[in-house]
């Protein structure tokens, strides 16, 4: 990406690495930073060191916390310095003092570092002649261990004299106490120190599991420079803090108190809110002299092994080593993708889009400030799009995810709604609450899609897989009271066997029973919700539109793979479950798709004869008559949604109207009191085949007109004007905040997608284009770099990192704009780069993986780097001349060549623009 405008930003790139650098990052609300490891540990952190600690929903070992408490909130991870003759000093700037001097001249000076999960600040006060340096970072591997070195300097002209505390509070329980018996819990606490900091095993746990004997330990441990173990300890924050003080003005440290120290051992309290209160010796620094003390958070199964813990973490060495190697962890990981325009800031800011679905498979949706919901884990949606972007960064392993995902569903062909902590593991409903978003079965044959062209893998058609089974059938509408939850999750024949069907198999069955679950206008219903979580309100008349436009491009993809499937493989016959030959009606008695009874009556029927088990008999059907069949009902929904479904307005424009409301009004067009209008019921009819050539110059039109606003994007909707009781939650939030109109980054992406997809490039690129500019501008965005969920009013960036649409922008700058993508296995060169993306040398590269190689791409623009102006002219392969097979979208590398290439190295392939 590239910009005419300049990007006044608070933050900018210092180096290749995606490395970054704001000055005074506490003068702005909201930040934190993620870290976290494959390991469990899960943390944030903000400019002052506030945040949380945690490897789940029970075991937090600060406390859990929102987005506001980041700056209400005292608890942190603090760290003290008595200064002689001058008093309290907070070397994180977390202190009553500091806060109260923060718009005045005797406030600190900060600066922010920080790079692919390693966060710096380095903080000073001229006027006490004092400085101080903490980095964190949570270490690769598999130990819940979050570090901090503590660097304190001498930074005036006179020798100081030092007494350091570390103070961080020990929560040590599950999220649910924070308010609900938070006193009581407490009381559960067994908090005991050794030579180098506090330890706190609670005697049991009160949760949702109910009252269990607890195993699992909390500390905080440390050492100074050369090993010095503290001298004391302040086990109990009561204490710590002294009566009437608080955590960011302790008593303690205000008055330079002594600590406890243990005799004959260890300290050990019970019944009290702990601290990680570590006292170290006094020290006196002379001018210019430094001191330094490493911090060790720490979450263990069982009582903690404190000498094996420190002798790995608790050294400025061992520090020092195991940072170098978890910035080589992540990089190595974040640059299995790389970009190379004329947009170096663009390009760096990619590395951290490109972290954000690592981030999402680690945190899920939950353990960050502002994902203060749910209790970790992912949910159906985002089990696929995230694979999306494992497609392209972690290749190998998707496979097996994909094969484990479509074990969740229903033979009605809906899906389980809770994921377990496997993959492949899916639960039955804790709750009995029967739910169904009608979206969810159209995005797994999408990132299937996506894996069959980049891998070529057409057998995986053709594995078989298990089908969930819970206590819901009908798509929820009924329940089967014979079910018990000792029967297993699996679906089961009439005989009592475990029923397995192939992959295929399970993506025309989540196809082919929306079709007929139609509402009054014959688009399918929209259920509990679609896509959008907050249309939630219309279950029993609303409709989905938008994604009946996402179902019939999925059947017609379908039928279009079928015929491949025959001419690849020789096989002319698909073998299904015999119960699902009702939902090919034309391969028996067809029905009148124009009516809605008789679609109603074949769904009754196929439920009937699948209620919650299948008889096990499976039927052979010809692949080219199935194919035709799911041909015919595609081509049947894009007739309807055109005829029926376009608004036209006064401007002489167009768009599809996405929804109805649970009144049967559709949602909409021009009405009296203002236009209404989704971005979503744009985006799937673009990204499939539901809108004609001859409807996107128009749509495009509208969404400028309607959609489009200048200092936030491309809003999700325009103002409907009130709450929509008839249709969702989400309208009860105020316009322009979340789903009711922020610009929401995931469909905006999807947008921009669908925009290169049907070559309408230069407009694909402006919205791309709006969603970097406004992001990373730091005085209007107050955000790191990255991708948020949403763009609120005002133009602040919210709910970052754990957001799909950055597995969207990966995909889209990897697939579209760069060009690089699969064609059943094969690699196809379909670049569609502008002007601006070339550097001054007329190239533009990238590197990713393809065909199990590491390839970089180097497109060089020989004439016009104008797209639409230029074609693939010549290609070399490692410096050697490539035979290109030309189709109408660009050129294809056939898979053969890419796999004799060796192992192990990147590979250089050369292409000509011309």
């Amino acid at each position: 990406m590239n910009h005419d405008h300049k990007i006044k930003s608070g933050w900018s790139f210092t180096g290749n690495n995606g490395d970054f650098r704001l000055e005074q990052p506490d003068r702005s609300s909201f930040l934190y930073f993620p870290l976290v490891n494959e390991g469990g540990m899960m943390s944030s952190v903000s400019p002052k060191l506030h945040g949380q600690v945690t490897s789940g929903h029970n075991t937090f070992l600060t406390p859990p916390l929102s987005v506001e408490d980041l700056h209400n909130s005292r608890a942190s991870r603090n760290f003290w310095v008595y200064i002689e003759g001058q008093g309290a000093w907070s070397a994180t700037g977390d202190s009553a003092r500091q806060n109260s001097a923060v718009y005045g001249e005797g406030a600190d000076e900060s600066l922010l570092e920080a790079g692919l999960l390693w966060h710096k600040v380095t903080r000073g006060n001229k006027e006490l002649g004092v400085g101080a340096q903490i980095t964190s970072f949570v270490p690769c591997g598999n130990d819940k261990v979050e570090l901090m070195k503590v660097v304190l300097t001498n930074s005036g002209t006179k020798e100081l004299t030092l007494t350091p505390t570390a103070a961080i509070p020990l929560y040590a329980r599950s999220a649910d106490d924070l308010r609900d018996h938070r006193h009581v819990t407490s009381l559960l606490n067994r908090t005991y120190t050794s030579a180098y900091g506090v330890e706190v095993q609670p005697a049991l746990s009160f949760d949702e599991r109910g009252h269990r004997v607890n195993h699992t330990s909390y500390g905080v441990f440390g050492a100074a420079e050369g090993g010095a173990q503290p001298v004391g300890f302040f086990p109990v924050q009561e204490e710590f803090i002294g009566e009437g003080g608080s955590l960011d003005w302790p008593e303690a440290v205000v008055r330079n108190l002594a600590p406890e120290i243990g005799e004959g051992g260890g300290i050990h309290k019970e019944g009290y809110e702990a601290l990680g209160g570590l006292r170290f010796a006094e020290i006196t620094l002379a001018p210019g002299q430094s001191h330094s003390y490493v911090v060790v958070l720490a979450i263990e199964n069982d009582r903690i092994g404190v000498p094996a813990l420190m002798a790995k973490y608790g050294s400025t060495a061992a520090f020092d080593a195991l940072l170098e190697e978890n910035k080589t962890f992540w990089a190595e990981k974040v640059n299995t993708v790389e970009f190379h325009t004329g947009d170096h800031a663009a390009d760096e800011w990619m590395k951290w889009v490109t972290l954000q679905p690592v981030l999402r498979r680690l945190y899920g949706n939950s353990f960050l400030p502002y994902h203060d919901y749910g209790r970790g884990g992912r949910g159906w949606r985002d089990l696929w799009q995230d694979c999306l972007a494992l497609l392209i960064m972690e290749p190998a392993d998707v496979r097996s995810l994909l094969l484990n995902n479509y074990a969740g569903v229903r033979i009605d062909g809906s899906n389980a709604t809770i994921i377990g902590q496997q993959p492949g593991e899916f639960i039955a409903d804790r709750n009995n609450i029967p739910r169904v978003w009608m979206d969810h079965g159209a995005w797994p044959f999408l990132t299937t899609m996506l894996y069959l062209d980049q891998s070529g893998d057409l057998d995986f058609l053709l594995q078989e897989q298990t089908y969930f089974r819970d206590s819901f059938m009908s798509r929820c509408k009924e329940r089967d009271t014979s079910w018990e939850p000792g029967a297993g999750s699996s679906l089961r024949t009439a005989a009592g066997e475990v029923y397995t069907g192939t992959i295929l198999e399970h993506i025309l069955l989540q196809n082919l029973v929306p079709f007929f679950n139609v509402g009054e206008h014959n688009n399918i219903l929209l259920e509990g919700a679609d896509w959008n979580d907050g249309l939630d309100m219309a279950a029993q008349r609303g409709e989905s539109v938008t994604f009946t436009a996402f179902y019939a491009s999925n059947l017609l993809d379908l039928s279009r793979l079928l015929i491949t499937l025959k001419e690849r493989t020789g096989g002319d016959t698909l073998e299904l479950a015999e119960e699902m030959k009702l939902l090919l009606d034309s391969l028996g008695e067809s029905i009148d798709y124009e009516s809605i009874p008789a679609k109603h009556g074949l769904l009754d029927r196929y439920y009937a004869a699948a209620p919650n088990k299948v008889s096990g008999i499976r039927t052979q059907l010809k692949l080219e008559q199935v194919a035709a069949d799911l041909a015919r009902k595609a081509e049947w929904i894009f007739d309807h949604l055109r005829r029926n479904e376009w608004v036209t307005s006064g401007h002489g424009d167009g768009w599809f109207n996405g929804y109805y409301n649970n009144d049967g009004e559709r949602v909409e067009g021009e009405f009296a009191e203002g236009t209404r209008m989704t971005l979503t019921g744009q985006v799937f009819p673009l990204l499939g085949h539901a809108a004609a050539p001859e409807q996107i110059a128009s749509i495009v039109s509208a969404v400028e007109r309607n959609l489009f606003d200048d200092k936030i994007g491309y809003r999700l909707n325009s103002n409907f004007g009130g709450i929509q009781q008839n249709l969702g939650r989400a309208f009860g939030f105020a316009f322009g905040h979340k789903e009711n109109g922020a610009m929401f980054s995931h469909m905006t992406v999807m947008y921009g997608n669908a925009l290169y997809k049907r070559g309408f490039v230069k407009e694909g690129r402006k919205v791309l284009d709006s969603l970097y500019s406004l992001s990373a501008d730091f005085e209007v965005s107050r955000m790191y770099p990255g991708i948020p969920e949403y763009i609120n009013e005002q133009g602040r960036g919210m709910y970052t990192y754990l957001t799909g649409s950055a597995s969207w922008m990966l995909l889209t700058m990897v697939t579209e704009v760069f060009g690089v993508k699969g064609k059943l296995g094969d690699l196809l060169l379909q670049p569609k780069l502008v002007k601006e993306q070339f550097d001054a040398e007329a190239r533009a590269s990238i590197k990713t993986i393809f065909a199990g190689r590491e390839l970089k791409v180097v497109y060089t623009a020989s004439g016009s780097a104008e797209y639409g102006e230029y074609q693939i002219h010549a290609a070399k392969l490692d410096g050697a001349e490539v035979t290109l097979q030309r189709v109408s979208e660009g050129a294809v590398i056939s898979r053969s060549l890419l796999s004799a290439l060796p192992e192990g190295q990147v590979h250089l392939l050369e292409v000509e623009l011309a």
